[in-house]
This record gives C-alpha cells, structure tokens and sequence, in this order.
C-alpha cells in the first residue's frame, strides 16, 4: 500500500505497510531500559478485594495496572513543561503528529571526559535541507541500546551550542537516542533542554523532545515521514512510538 504526500512544494511516495518503528518497547524486566536511578517498571494484576486480573488466576480478562516512570522507562516525548513551573502537557503541546524528517548518524566528539554531539557535526550531516524534525543516530550503535542500564555511565549529549542550531534551523522536534539531551549530571543546568525550548526568549510551546529511541542499523540516513505517536497522558512528559515512512521522489 502506497500514499502519496505533498510537502514543501513536492511530490513524495511513501509506502504506508512498510513502518520504521523506532521505539523501544517498555517491559516489565530487569534489562528494560532504564535510567535516572529508578527502579524497573512493574506490570502486575490489579486486585479488587478478593478479585485478581488474571484469566491464569480465574478471572475472564487480564487486567494490569502499570507503574513506570516515562523519562526513565523508555522512549518518550516531552514539551517545555519539562523544565518549567507552569504545567504544560504534552497531549496539549502536541497537536501535529506528522512531520518531514531527516536522519543523522553521528559518533559523539571526546571532551574533556565526555561525549558531545556538536554543532559542526551537526551542520555537516544536516547541510542545507530544512526539516520539521531530526532523528540523531549516535554511534556506536549497538542493540543494548535496548536494555541499558544509563544511571551513573554519563552518555553522550548535545552541547548547547547544538541545541541553539537546531532551534534557529527551524527544528521543532528532534529525537535521539540517549537518555537525555543533556549531561547526566550537570547540576541542574538543562543546557539543551532550555535552548531547544528557548525558554529565555520565546518559548518554543510547540517544540517536543524525544528521547530513548532506537534507530536500527538497516535504516538509511536520509528523509522520512515522521509519525510522532503519543500517549495521550496530561503530563510534561507521555510514552511514545515514533514511526518512520521512507520518503521516494
């Protein structure tokens, strides 16, 4: 099955049954994703009394109550509420869901103890092209991605000068695949975040940020059709499952 899309002017075909799931799925597990020092999500029956929600336990329907974090547990996509005191929802900051992508691969540049993506690499693997949303596919890529264990290992993130090219790009959503866009542990300073965001200026409200993803080895650097599916929890932050659909001219 096949659709044809129109976008900046052009004439695109995408095929709709071949699907680019980019998520990571969460897992009531040990080795589910994790980070941010929480411990692994649960998935368990709900009890009512003397009732249990299993159909293994006697009841006619499986009924599970979930407990997990989304900034922890797996791919999820936040809006500025993130990092700010008022409260703002992603199910409200959200109001598009699909967008013209690119994806980059990038190997994060060693300083000083850390692993940065920079703004020169970025300008190189971007160029020209004016994109709605960037997929950032660091390397190493390796399928632990799937189940790491991130709290206290300080991956790699994006430099703020990085973040501010994005925004000033014109990039409205990006997704990576680290647990933050941010340094583990950098007291606090949100570097990226607030420069994405543009919370010193205008604030960026329909801008997201999705982390966590995992972009197979098999998938092209190029353009895409973005579909940026949520949740739709009221919350700073939802479980999400981006979706890609190669672009042909």
């Amino acid at each position: 099955m096949k659709a044809i899309i129109q976008a900046n002017s052009r004439t695109y075909t995408i095929f709709v049954d071949q699907p680019i799931d980019i998520s990571i799925p969460l897992r009531a597990a040990k080795d589910n994703v994790n980070a941010w020092y929480l411990p692994p999500p649960k998935i368990y029956p709900a009890k009512i009394k003397n009732w249990t929600g299993s159909v293994k336990q006697g009841a006619s329907v499986n009924f599970n109550s979930i407990e997990f974090n989304p900034h922890a547990h797996g791919t999820h996509t936040e809006c500025v509420g993130h990092i700010t005191e008022e409260v703002y929802s992603i199910n409200s900051c959200l109001k598009q869901f699909l967008f013209v992508a690119e994806v980059v691969t990038v190997v994060p540049e060693s300083k000083d103890n850390d692993f940065i993506i920079s703004e020169k690499q970025l300008r190189y693997a971007i160029g020209n092209k004016k994109r709605e949303a960037v997929v950032i596919r660091t390397l190493p890529n390796t399928k632990d991605k799937l189940s790491r264990q991130y709290a206290h290992t300080n991956p790699p993130y994006l430099s703020e000068a990085a973040a501010i090219y994005l925004r000033n790009k014109g990039v409205k959503h990006l997704l990576v695949d680290m647990p933050s866009v941010d340094k583990e542990k950098d007291d606090g300073d949100l570097l990226a975040h607030k420069a994405f965001w543009d919370v010193d200026g205008e604030v960026r409200m329909e801008a997201t940020i999705t982390e966590m993803i995992y972009v197979p080895n098999k998938v092209e650097d190029g353009k895409y059709i973005l579909n940026l599916l949520i949740a739709p929890f009221q919350n700073d932050a939802s479980p999400s499952k981006p979706v890609l659909y190669k672009l042909f001219d």
